[in-house]
């Protein structure tokens, strides 16, 4: 289509940003129910941004269709439909509304000769730009080279339209029938709590509550832990914690603060205190920008002493806080033995690793001697992480059993456009590449990414 031909679009001759720019930041307060929140991922788009924007690139301005708008009064009218169209459309709560997006599509069609484009998002990270594509009718397309962004894409786009408008296939009485993706959400809150129940049996005791001054049992939350590094002055060669702030909690009448103890062998004492008397100033913490300092005697530590001894395997750790929920919000507390030695758990024996890839002044962990991504994790971590995994495997058997026994075909698996028992019950991880070429318009959205200076 030549400039002379190029059909004039809705968002060049305005859109109602207000509405748009409010919408999107109420957005940041929608914490259940918004999928954005299936996980935090970097720089992710508005929905609300993203949806009317989308819509008002692929559809024409009234003033390139004389022959349906020949005046500007017609112009007018039809031009402040559409932007209410996409007032509405902005608002999360209207998502559920078939008629207005009967509407969008409608117009979406009208202004591409009756065929609905292909949107291409090569670099799609959250998946902002495929998601509300396809609520808008269009076939998405997307691509990432970081995995985390190709399984929340998968996830959050590519499963929900293939077992759309299915029922579920878990055996219990009460499975869900409804249309739409009803049956696939109660799915995952049936095998999701088989899966949360059977790795809890499995690690749930290296997890134990706390208890507070009455003695009522609260969930932890948080282990705050700080690494230690060895004293240089060799006079007082004990074991120091590197800790930016001793502050928990700043928040007025709720303080909490940590009050390391130094004693006469050189031990150290966590004390979890509740006031507001806590350190200020170069107290707050014994590392920042320029260093650290031990808080026994008061002996500068530089970066590369702290490299070299954990590059050497002399890094340790130590529990300093614990943070639980209550009914009434946080609680802070001070670690016990028991905590810290049921943290203390050995490594598995089997635990999938790889080399983490140097990339100077990006991946810092590598001056430290964390060359592995085993590094990156205490032995609790790698020790729930494995059995999330292999638990994992047991309840897609599961999903893949009940599948079958309910009917489901086989099929053949994700990545060979299988849409059967095998991908509901086992999710291919690896990105999935592009369909064939189509004669259908597409609109690609490209992203300028900055690498050092330059846009590539």
């Amino acid at each position: 289509m030549t400039e002379s031909t190029r059909r004039k679009k809705l968002i060049e001759t305005g859109i109602p940003l207000r509405t748009i720019n409010e919408e999107s930041a109420r957005e940041k307060s929608l914490r259940h129910g918004l999928p954005s929140t299936l996980h935090l991922y970097w720089a992710r788009r508005p929905l609300a941004t993203t949806r009317s924007i989308l819509f008002a690139q692929l559809v024409d301005d009234p003033s390139a269709h004389p022959d349906r708008f020949p005046t500007g009064e017609a112009q007018d009218k039809e031009r402040k439909r559409l932007q209410l169209l996409m007032e509405r459309l902005a608002k999360w709560e209207n998502i559920h509304d078939a008629d207005l997006y009967k509407d969008a599509k409608q117009a979406i069609l009208d202004s591409n000769d009756g065929v609905m484009p292909d949107v291409l998002d090569p670099f799609a990270g959250g998946g902002a730009i495929p998601l509300e594509a396809q609520r808008l009718g269009l076939k998405a397309h997307a691509s990432d080279l970081n995995p985390l962004a190709v399984t929340i894409n998968k996830a959050l786009i590519e499963f929900p339209s293939i077992f759309f408008n299915q029922p579920s296939v878990h055996p219990t009485e009460g499975a869900s029938t409804n249309d739409r993706t009803g049956g696939l959400a109660d799915d995952i809150r049936y095998y999701g709590k088989i899966l949360r129940d059977k790795a809890f049996g499995k690690v749930g005791h290296l997890y134990p509550k706390v208890k507070d001054e009455d003695g009522t049992e609260h969930t932890v939350i948080a282990w705050i832990w700080a690494r230690t590094v060895t004293n240089p002055n060799p006079a007082n060669p004990v074991q120091v914690p590197l800790v930016r702030s001793w502050w928990l909690s700043k928040k007025k009448g709720h303080e909490a603060w940590i009050k390391p103890t130094v004693q006469k062998d050189g031990s150290i004492i966590y004390e979890v205190q509740h006031d507001n008397k806590g350190p200020k100033g170069d107290d707050e913490g014994t590392v920042n920008r320029k260093g650290a300092v031990s808080i026994v005697d008061g002996t500068p530590i530089d970066f590369p002493y702290i490299r070299k001894e954990s590059r050497e395997g002399r890094l340790g750790a130590t529990l300093i806080g614990i943070v639980s929920d209550s009914q009434h919000g946080r609680l802070y507390s001070s670690p016990s033995k028991e905590q810290e030695a049921i943290a203390s758990c050995p490594k598995p024996e089997d635990y999938p690793d790889g080399d983490v890839f140097d990339w100077p002044g990006r991946i810092n962990v590598f001056r430290y001697g964390m060359t592995h991504f085993s590094d990156l994790f205490t032995n609790r971590q790698l020790t729930v992480l494995t059995t999330l995994s292999d638990t994992v495997a047991e309840v897609r058997q599961l999903v893949l059993a009940d599948a079958l026994a309910a009917g489901m075909p086989e099929g053949e698996p994700l990545d060979e456009g299988g849409r059967g028992a095998r991908v509901r019950g086992r999710g291919l991880r690896l990105p999935v590449p592009l369909s064939q070429p189509t004669n259908r318009p597409m609109l690609i959205h490209c992203k300028l990414a900055k690498h050092r200076g330059k846009n590539t």
